[in-house]
C-alpha cells in the first residue's frame, strides 16, 4: 500500500501565518503538522513508500521531512501549478501500480487520535473519511445512503445532514485512474471529488466516520487554534524544564527541556511550554495556550488560549488573548489584543477581501512573523498584521496591516511603506 499527502496549496486563507512558512508546516504542539502525520504513517507496516505532493515553498518541506530520518521510502512530487485536489491526486498516483491501494490524507487536517488510520489500512473497501461538525455549510457535506457514499455538496446553504468530507480515502489506484476523466469546476480547478463521484457511481465506497471533536480542517486561521486545543487534551502532565519556587501549576502541562518558569507565574492547563521557553516571573498562562521553542512570555503578562510560535518575545505588562504570534514577534511594554466586540457577536476577520465571520465569541490578533510593536499599542479583535510590519508606539489598530509596512495613529491611521 502507498500513503499520498496533499502539501501543495499556497494557504492563502491562512496568511498572514503561511507567508512565511508552507501549511505543513504550521505548528500543533510546536511540532509541524506534516510530522503528525509522517510519524504515524511511518509506524504502519502495510505502507511502503509515502509520496508528498509539493508547490508553494517545496524546498522547506523537503528539508524539514527529510531532517526527520524516517524509515519510509519517501517521494517528492511537484505539482507546479496547482489546479486542485483532483490534480494533486493524478500527479500523485502517477508512478504507482494500478493493483496498488493508496491512503490519501490532505495535507491541512488534524486529528485527535491518528492511529486512526491504522484501522483504515486494513479495510479491504474503498474508502471516504467524514467528520460530524456544527458548521457544515462551510464544507464539502457528504450525502450517506446505507453506510455507502452517494454524493457531495460544496458549502451548501441549507446542509442536509452535518456530516462533510474530511479529507481522508482509501482508493484502489485502478479506480482513480478509470474514472480521472472530469471537467474543471467552476473555480477552474479539477476537484477530487469529482473522481469520488464517478467511482461511487460503478463501485461501493463505503463511510467511516470519526464522529465530533476529533477533526480540525485548517483552512481559517482560528482553525490552527482549535487544532492546537484538540491537541491539548491529549497531553500528560510532565515538567522537563526548571520550575522554580513559588509557582502555581494547576492542571495537565507539560514544561519542555531547557525551559523555565519563574518565581510568581500561575499556570491552568491544559498549556504546553517547549523547550528552551521562559516563563514569568509573575506571568499569567491560562488553559489552551501553547509557547514554542524560545520565546519570552515576562512579567505581569497573561495569555489565554492563544499559540505563540518560536522566538517570540511579549516581555512585559501585556495581554495576549486568542491569537495567534508567528515567529520571532516582539511585542512592546503594554501591547493588548482586545478579543471580545462591544456587542458581543462572534469576531469577524478578513480571508482574500471578504469579511468572514470566526464563529468564536472571542477572537483576538493573528500576528506574523518578524513584527514589532511599540509600547502600548492595542491590537482590536480580529486584526491580522503582515510579516515584517512595525506598528508605532500608542496605537489603536482596528484594521489589517499589510506585510513589511508601518502604521502609526495620529487620530487616524497611516500606513506607509517600511524600507528595511
Amino acid at each position: 500500500m502507498k500513503a499520498l499527502i496533499l502539501a501543495a496549496g499556497k494557504g492563502l486563507r491562512l496568511r498572514p501565518i503561511t507567508e512565511t512558512r508552507p501549511k505543513p508546516l504550521i505548528p500543533i504542539l510546536c511540532k509541524p503538522l506534516i510530522r503528525w502525520q509522517l510519524e504515524i504513517l511511518n509506524t504502519i507496516d502495510e505502507i511502503d513508500e509515502i509520496t508528498i505532493v509539493v508547490s508553494y515553498m517545496k524546498e522547506s518541506i523537503r528539508n524539514y521531512v527529510e531532517s526527520l530520518s524516517l524509515r519510509k521510502k519517501i517521494t517528492f512530487i511537484d505539482q507546479g501549478e496547482e489546479m486542485g485536489t483532483g490534480d494533486a491526486v493524478l500527479k500523485g498516483i502517477s508512478n504507482y501500480d494500478p493493483d496498488d491501494d493508496v491512503l490519501i490524507v490532505y495535507g491541512d487536517i488534524f486529528l485527535r487520535d491518528w492511529t486512526f488510520l491504522k484501522e483504515l489500512v486494513n479495510r479491504s473497501e474503498n474508502i471516504l473519511v467524514v467528520a460530524r461538525v456544527d458548521n457544515p455549510r462551510e464544507y464539502g457535506v457528504v450525502i450517506v445512503e446505507n453506510d455507502l457514499f452517494k454524493d457531495v455538496i460544496e458549502k451548501p446553504d441549507k446542509p442536509p445532514t452535518n456530516m462533510v468530507n474530511a479529507g481522508i480515502y482509501k482508493f484502489r489506484v485502478k479506480d482513480i485512474l478509470e474514472n480521472k476523466d472530469i471537467k474543471l469546476s467552476p473555480r477552474g480547478e479539477l476537484e477530487f471529488t469529482d473522481i469520488v463521484r464517478r467511482i461511487g457511481d460503478k463501485t461501493d465506497v463505503k463511510i467511516l466516520d470519526l464522529g465530533k471533536d476529533s477533526w480540525v480542517d485548517i483552512g481559517m486561521p482560528w482553525n490552527l487554534l482549535e487544532a492546537n486545543k484538540l491537541a491539548l487534551k491529549n497531553i500528560q502532565h510532565e515538567i522537563k524544564g526548571i520550575v522554580e519556587d513559588h509557582v502555581s501549576i494547576n492542571g495537565r502541562v507539560y514544561v519542555g527541556e531547557d525551559a523555565r518558569v519563574r518565581s510568581g507565574t500561575y499556570i491552568e492547563g491544559p498549556v504546553y511550554i517547549d523547550r528552551e521557553a521562559d516563563i514569568g516571573p509573575n506571568a499569567r498562562i491560562r488553559p489552551y495556550t501553547v509557547i514554542c521553542k524560545g520565546s519570552r512570555v515576562g512579567f505581569s503578562v497573561e495569555v489565554k488560549e492563544s499559540l505563540i510560535m518560536e522566538h517570540v518575545h511579549v516581555s512585559h505588562l501585556s495581554y495576549v488573548g486568542d491569537s495567534i504570534l508567528c515567529e520571532h514577534v516582539n511585542f512592546g511594554a503594554g501591547t493588548i489584543t482586545a478579543n471580545l466586540r462591544f456587542d458581543d457577536k462572534p469576531v469577524k476577520m478578513m480571508v482574500k477581501g471578504k469579511i468572514i465571520s470566526s464563529g468564536r465569541r472571542k477572537l483576538g490578533a493573528v500576528v506574523g512573523a518578524y513584527v514589532k510593536t511599540g509600547i502600548n499599542v492595542s491590537l482590536m479583535p480580529g486584526v491580522k498584521i503582515g510579516s515584517y510590519s512595525w506598528i508605532a508606539p500608542g496605537a489603536v489598530v482596528y484594521k489589517d496591516v499589510p506585510s513589511k509596512k508601518f502604521y502609526r495613529w495620529e487620530g487616524r491611521y497611516y500606513i506607509e511603506d517600511l524600507h528595511i
